[in-house]
């Protein structure tokens, strides 16, 4: 049997330190967090909940972990937090965001299980002393970031922006410095860092541990980028945490065993509903989580954008090297979309010159985003329809040159007001307070109306 071991969750001054083992192998996770005293913290909430928030962060962040195959988790000393409540979220999380890796491996009912019973009696929720400023925009530099954070702005919410740097990605200081010329080209208020080592996600574990049976690697970013956000929640009184997940991060890559593949389900409707329930009910009672984008697609997004076209160039969304790699889906799909939406100008100043579409590198990625192949990428990107969308207006901008132009003609006539009719709705589901959404809703009407009378 394989169990992967929570040995040590160290909660320091101004990081949350994890460490697990499994067989052989150690992995260690850090969060780091600037001008943040969780001592604190400690004292003046009481060490148990913070300890009980260091968990979840602990938890979530080293749950990437279980893409190694454990049969069981065992939390160890730390197993007195797991309640029935954390159990049921944490598999609940797994079985959703590792429903790709799970279809990768051909393992359709793996989850693992916990070592210990789930009998941890539950600690009623703390409440957040409300500070100056209610709410806390996460920004992780992209076309959705600059366009929630200008909504908040244009709703006259005051924010805070919320912006880290991960290992993975490479050293921190140029992405927080990549972050920072999106979220200070807005009216943020304060600027929150984080800084999260991880050895565990580009390590070479895949390549020289065949004997694993493991082919690659998930984490849940987003559900882990919650947890490790209440600490600041706590310090500074907000009561808000802001993303901008669009409607698109709903739509499943592939269907499996009467199941949905979703690479973005951690994004989802769905997961933000679980998740904000769970921290009022289970952690902090006063502290909502909630998409400002959640109710449009991403033609409405870009209809936002547009209006923004001098701040495009300051995006970046590529997840390989950033800020654009220029070959991966993420970037051949952002491509795609300034070259439909936005001046020339600004596509050539963002993408440095480059004709993503004349890359040989990047025809799969086309015919997997237009449909053309086996699945979507697995990558967080718009849907089919919005790929086909978007290569429609772009060809009759006339910015296709000839290999997208052929991919045009085998995906075939494309009716756009069919096509659009249900990507520039407004949906009626959303999570945002109902003050905020008295103000950002209007706002999303207003971008919506415009979109459907373009495509008209």
């Amino acid at each position: 049997m394989r169990v992967l071991r929570i040995t040590e969750v160290q909660r320091g001054k101004t990081s949350i330190a994890a460490s697990c083992a499994i067989e052989d192998l150690r992995f260690h996770a850090t969060v780091w967090y600037e001008d943040v005293d969780l001592d604190d913290l400690a004292r003046r909430h009481g060490a148990e909940l913070l300890d009980r928030i260091a968990v979840h962060v602990a938890l979530f962040q080293l749950n990437a972990v279980a893409s190694l195959r454990p049969d069981t988790v065992d939390l160890g000393a730390y197993a007195r937090f797991l309640t029935p409540a954390l159990a049921d979220l944490w598999r609940t999380v797994f079985r959703n965001v590792w429903a790709q890796w799970r279809w990768e491996h051909d393992l359709p009912d793996f989850v693992p299980a916990f070592a210990h019973d789930a009998n941890a009696k539950p600690s009623p929720p703390a409440r957040v002393p409300e500070g100056p400023t209610e709410l806390l925009a996460f920004c992780g530099g992209g076309k959705d970031s600059l366009v929630a954070l200008r909504l908040l702005e244009r709703a006259k919410l005051p924010f805070a922006t919320l912006g880290y740097a991960h290992s993975i990605y490479g050293a921190a200081a140029p992405q927080h410095a990549l972050l920072d010329r999106v979220a200070a080209a807005t009216s943020r208020v304060r600027a929150e860092r984080q800084w999260i080592v991880d050895d565990f996600l580009d390590s070479p574990v895949v390549q020289l541990r065949p004997d694993l049976g493991v082919r690659s690697l998930l984490a849940a970013e987003t559900p882990a980028s919650v947890f490790a956000a209440l600490p600041l929640a706590l310090a500074r009184g907000y009561r808000g945490l802001v993303v901008g997940h669009e409607a698109s991060a709903n739509a499943a890559n592939l269907e499996w065993r009467g199941e949905g593949v979703n690479h973005q389900w951690g994004k989802s409707w769905a997961a933000e509903q679980l998740l904000d329930r769970y921290v009022r009910e289970h952690l902090l009672a006063n502290v909502r989580y909630f998409s400002v984008l959640a109710p449009v697609h991403d033609e409405v997004i870009f209809e936002l954008l547009a209006r923004d076209a001098e701040l495009a160039p300051l995006t970046h969304s590529c997840n390989v090297q950033k800020p654009w790699c220029g070959t991966c889906a993420k970037c051949a799909y952002v491509w795609l979309q300034f070259a439909a939406h936005l001046p020339a100008v600004a596509v050539a100043e963002t993408f440095g010159g480059r004709d993503l579409g004349e890359l040989a590198a990047n025809e799969h990625h086309f015919r997997e985003l237009l449909g053309l192949a086996e699945h979507s990428p697995f990558e967080c990107v718009g849907s089919v329809p919005e790929a086909r969308l978007a290569l429609a207006l772009a060809e009759a901008r006339g910015a296709l040159g000839p290999r997208l132009t052929a991919l045009a003609a085998e995906v075939g006539a494309v009716d756009t007001a069919a096509i659009a009719r249900p990507l520039v709705d407004v949906g009626a589901a959303h999570g945002m307070p109902e003050h905020v959404a008295a103000r950002v809703m209007p706002l999303l009407d207003d971008a919506a109306s415009a979109a459907a009378a373009r495509l008209r």
